[in-house]
């Protein structure tokens, strides 16, 4: 026979889902804020959703390539805008989903959080998606030693998503 789980155990897995959920949110908001979405920022190449900079042996410096030179160079307008779309989307869900979870808790509603744990699931399939997208685009420049704090904050709230939604999904709100 189940013993029932304590009071304070239904609220310890509250607080840890909703600091796994802060730590989400602020790891999205230094890769795509604080490193302006730069995912390499090295002082000869700089890439990034709104950066694409390349060391231009000629002139000694670095110099950033915008659409229509972007294009010439096999990196198309609608990709990444599709891949910022997912990218920065992703974290909007994410806030979304913080406010559904604090209303789930106070209101004892199961169906907010399984709004939330709808808007996590759209969340992580967005993040992924977006940086698939954006990285089969500028893989030819881009290697994995290359790659900064910004795409390892991203990466690391994608992991965290996941492991996020497998919390929720296995422990349901308990009114």
């Amino acid at each position: 026979m189940a013993r029932p789980r304590p009071q304070w155990g239904n609220q310890l897995l509250f607080v840890s889902i909703i600091v796994l959920t802060v730590v989400v949110i602020c790891l999205m908001f230094y890769a795509l804020f604080w490193k302006f979405g730069n995912l390499t920022d090295l002082p000869n190449l700089r890439i990034g959703f709104y950066n694409f900079c390349l060391w231009n042996e000629d002139a000694g410096t670095l110099q950033c390539h915008q659409f229509p030179e972007l294009e010439a160079l096999g990196v198309p307008p609608v990709g990444l805008a599709l891949a910022r779309l997912g990218v920065y989307g992703a974290l909007v869900l994410t806030l979304f989903s913080f406010q559904a979870l604090l209303l789930a808790w106070c209101n004892g509603n199961d169906r907010l959080w399984q709004l939330a744990v709808g808007f996590l699931a759209v969340s992580s399939v967005l993040l992924a998606g977006g940086l698939g997208l954006f990285f089969s685009y500028v893989w030819k420049w881009v290697r994995l030693s290359l790659l900064g704090p910004g795409f390892l904050a991203l990466g690391s709230a994608q992991a965290l998503l996941i492991l996020l939604l497998m919390a929720m999904v296995t422990f349901p709100l308990r009114a």
